[in-house]
């Protein structure tokens, strides 16, 4: 399957610089053979072949295995949305509004807190960075030792390994827009 990809984006890269099999061939020092074999998606490339492919296609070795996304998969209609909810099922409730969240590098969540209550748990830390953006209502943003109250229109930038916590004194709902870095592995 994975040679299915790289075969592709071989025979992309020949169509768009107008060149041969054996041109192709030429510039990676592979043989035309095993280049046939890869748009294929037959054969069986070396390390040193892919980082040579790479090369030729002046792209990372990773972006070889990359799957391409079409541009319908960007959209994530309301009715399609996922909700997390905490574990006491009751408080908070988080729709993930990233399209394809597992192929992106930053992830959108819109949190709920229902009046008079705070997220589940303890302290909150993530190895990653966020930011918070009050859509509706008040909510105080609790670090382990300051407290902040955030208004409708308010950002917070939170730190990655920062203990916090979001706390709803009032007697409405909240919302609350979560835009979270995801770390590259």
């Amino acid at each position: 399957m994975e040679n299915l990809k790289i075969g592709h984006k071989i025979q992309e890269y020949r169509r768009i610089h107008n060149i041969t099999i054996k041109e192709f061939a030429e510039i990676t020092n592979l043989s035309a053979g095993l280049i046939s074999q890869l748009e294929r998606g037959m054969g069986n490339p070396s390390l040193s072949a892919l980082k040579s492919i790479a090369s030729a296609l002046k792209i990372s070795l990773s972006s070889l295995f990359e799957e391409e996304i079409s541009n319908e998969s960007l959209i994530l209609r309301r009715e399609d949305r996922n909700t997390i909810y905490n574990p006491d099922q009751k408080h908070i409730l988080y729709d993930v509004l990233t399209p394809s969240p597992l192929n992106s590098s930053v992830e959108l969540l819109l949190m709920k807190l229902k009046q008079n209550s705070t997220t589940f748990g303890d302290f909150s830390t993530h190895v990653e960075e966020e930011l918070a953006f009050v859509l509706e209502g008040e909510v105080s943003i609790v670090f382990e030792n300051e407290e902040f109250l955030l208004r409708e229109g308010d950002t917070i930038r939170i730190l990655p390994n920062r203990g916090h916590k979001f706390r709803n004194d009032k007697d409405s709902d909240v919302k609350v827009l979560f835009i979270k870095s995801k770390p590259n592995y």
